[in-house]
């Protein structure tokens, strides 16, 4: 086995988040991982034990990214209900630089690829999208209670409209639409759900 070598591990973990979520997991062979990351394969088995744990520790680093755009949006108190829900569109993907938001969503991405996940991964995966869930359906619950949602439509349907319009953003954005076009489809469903 190769010696380790010094890293950086934000460094290292940065590497690794762009190469998971650029290609998925199954394409990310350990070749690809070390080679992004500027690591030797003794550094990768030492420091993170293998690829699969390795990706279990790139998918809590990508939750601690999401909760930070989370508290600046939707759990931000000094916003209103819909501008909080506008923040956190433009928080997660409309104002995200142009090369992570052509990504798409790395929890999304790894939900639909054809890699059967263990189920500690599985866990992590749905956990992070039932927390951006949860925070949305808080305030969309505040906005039913100030009879600012629209009628006939409860938290749980708007917050899933929501979660279905940000992933189909998502994926338009990985099919090359532009941070305008993709503002119009967020501003436009978040209109269709407001009194």
């Amino acid at each position: 086995m190769t010696k380790p070598v010094a890293y950086n591990e934000e460094e290292v973990i940065a590497g690794a988040l762009e190469q998971f979520w650029r290609e998925g997991y199954e394409a990310s062979s350990v070749s690809k991982l070390l080679a992004c990351c500027g690591i030797n394969r003794g550094t990768l088995y030492n420091a993170f034990t293998d690829k699969n744990t390795f990706f279990k520790i790139v998918i809590r680093h990508y939750d601690r990214m999401l909760d930070e755009q989370i508290g600046a949006s939707l759990k931000n108190p000094e916003l209103g209900v819909w501008q909080s829900i506008n923040e956190f569109f433009n928080q997660t993907v409309i104002n995200a630089p142009a090369r992570q938001r052509n990504l798409g969503c790395l929890l999304v991405n790894s939900l639909c690829s054809s890699v059967n996940y263990d189920d500690e991964i599985k866990r992590l995966l749905r956990a992070s999208l039932n927390r951006m869930r949860k925070a949305l359906i808080e305030r969309l619950r505040e906005a039913r209670a100030r009879g600012k949602l629209r009628k006939g439509v409860d938290e749980y349907l708007a917050a899933d409209i929501l979660i279905n319009t940000l992933h189909g953003i998502r994926v338009n954005s990985r099919n090359g639409k532009s941070a305008r076009q993709l503002k119009n489809l967020a501003r436009h469903a978040i209109r269709s759900l407001k009194k």
